[in-house]
């Protein structure tokens, strides 16, 4: 919907206006909410983010000029609505995220997911190996490993421990996991150790710093080939400066800049899937930085997405 018809602040907040709708129909991608919160370790809330997040959306416009793309009409994107989870219900609302992606895989169609915490990422990738019989290439920003056995010694299913269960179920590709923005401190060196086990490559924050993201991102794309790229965005991978509404917050991230120059790289990436996690409103700046960027890197993988469909989309 046009903001120059009509105001921003009028009708129900989609995400971008697009249209709300179950049907996919010609759609190549979607925008989902998964609000889950569950499988969090500290600060719980992320549960609100699908919902601040379109509300922060409402600043997006349709045409893009640095990729030079109309995304909404290149990819005749659609608002599919939520999956609704089960509170206090973890393998529950894994089902439910599960059987709600596996359509969208098997057609093909592009979701672009905003959590929710980061464990919804599994049943995510659950989804895309049972409707395409293969595991992807997982390009994962974060301040954390996440590649943790178990949290208070028996929680396996946390946002968490999530890399290491998908490396375990033999969903994403064996040469193909790459992380960025790593920062945090650890409990034990070993840490450092069982993380390499299930990663490829773990580019820290020193690495951008150093590298810059260009060079980075060019190594990791020459190594994911055309294989299926999955890519998956904890929020706090940003500096809290930039997005302090989140549940695990860490100092010295990327700056929204830098983040939104290696989402757009993605266009030269075989892109199957995007999440978004870990937004969590109620710790947000009253001028809601976090849902605005947020919404930004999600508009900006769209456009990814859509110059790489189609380069050159004239008005």
């Amino acid at each position: 919907m046009d903001a120059s018809v009509s105001p921003r602040f009028a009708q129900v907040a989609t995400f971008g206006r697009l249209p709300l709708q179950r049907d996919i129909g010609n759609a190549a991608a979607v925008f989902l909410g998964i609000p889950w919160d569950d499988a969090t370790s500290y600060r719980s809330g992320a549960r609100e983010g699908p919902s601040a997040i379109r509300t922060a959306s409402r600043l997006v416009r349709p045409y893009n000029m640095f990729a030079d793309v109309y995304p909404f009409r290149v990819l005749d994107l659609v608002d599919y609505g939520d999956i609704d989870p089960v509170p206090g219900y973890t393998e529950d609302t894994f089902q439910r995220i599960q059987a709600g992606l596996e359509p969208l895989f098997r057609a093909s169609v592009v979701p672009f997911v905003a959590g929710g915490d980061h464990s919804i990422t599994l049943p995510i990738l659950r989804a895309y190996r049972a409707a395409r019989s293969e595991g992807v290439s997982l390009l994962h920003f974060d301040a954390h490993f996440d590649t943790w056995e178990s949290y208070w010694g028996t929680k396996r299913y946390t946002h968490g421990t999530w890399v290491k269960r998908a490396y375990e179920e033999g969903l994403i590709r064996k040469g193909g996991v790459f992380q960025v923005g790593i920062r945090s401190s650890l409990y034990s060196r070993e840490d450092v150790t069982a993380n390499g086990a299930v990663v490829d490559r773990t580019f820290t924050t020193e690495d951008v710093d150093s590298e810059g993201y260009k060079p980075l991102m060019d190594r990791i794309l020459r190594s994911v080939a055309d294989s299926p790229v999955y890519v998956s965005v904890d929020i706090d991978v940003l500096d809290p400066a930039y997005a302090p509404g989140t549940g695990t917050p860490e100092s010295g991230g990327l700056t929204s800049r830098e983040m939104i120059h290696f989402v757009r790289e993605l266009h030269r990436a075989n892109l199957v899937g995007f999440d978004l996690v870990e937004v969590a409103p109620q710790y947000d700046h009253t001028g809601q930085v976090t849902a605005l960027a947020a919404s930004n890197l999600l508009y900006e993988g769209m456009c990814a997405l859509a110059r790489r469909r189609k380069p050159k989309a004239k008005g």
